[in-house]
């Protein structure tokens, strides 16, 4: 039988030196932001600032201003001294500028619809549960008055009790002109039994 080799103790200490000489993460403490390369920014700031580019963009006074630079830059270009032109006549560096303001035009309109898209549908979300809780109310109130109506059918209304008194006077009426006398005062006395037509 081989016997074990044991770790003299120097080597034991150095191991466990190196193990608490490692730095360990505190979770208690936040860990220190990294750096980055690329630059950070508030996405909702950015967003609305993307939406009043696109609202700017989307009205007449844009379309105007756009209309009398593009002019200017023609009118100058064709009419200025040669020595002053920064643009000839096919014009390229127009189309550069107006291709390069067009490509900065669409994605921030694009990620204005998609804000109002988001809004949208908290605002669906919203109208939703609302409706679903003025759906149960609606359920809630309809038993209810159901519930009225049905407890109501064994109470006398208005024209009931009108009517029943009306009978009552009239019988009293024809008693005392001598008509009648065999019948009752109340409806119920009567032979005929109870008046239910009001009912």
């Amino acid at each position: 039988m081989v016997p074990e080799r044991e770790t003299p103790p120097r080597e034991r200490a150095a191991s466990g030196a190196t193990a608490a000489s490692r730095t360990r993460a505190r979770l208690d403490q936040p860990r220190p932001p990294r750096r980055r390369l690329l630059p950070e920014w508030d996405p909702e700031s950015f967003g609305r600032l993307s939406e009043r580019v696109a609202r700017f963009l989307g009205t007449g006074r844009f379309i105007v201003w756009m209309t009398v630079v593009i002019i200017l830059w023609v009118v100058w270009n064709v009419s200025a001294p040669s020595g002053l032109r920064f643009d000839q006549y096919p014009f390229i560096f127009l189309t550069l500028m107006l291709s390069l303001q067009a490509s900065y035009a669409a994605p921030l309109i694009l990620l204005a619809q998609n804000r109002q898209d988001d809004r949208d549908r908290v605002n669906l979300e919203q109208d939703r549960k609302q409706n679903e809780r003025s759906i149960a109310d609606t359920e809630y109130l309809t038993r209810e008055i159901a519930a009225l109506r049905i407890g109501l059918g064994e109470v006398a209304t208005r024209d009931w009790i009108r009517s029943e008194l009306q009978d009552v006077l009239r019988d009293l009426e024809e008693r005392q002109n001598g008509h009648h006398p065999d019948r009752g005062v109340f409806p119920a006395d009567r032979s005929r039994g109870r008046d239910v037509r009001d009912r």
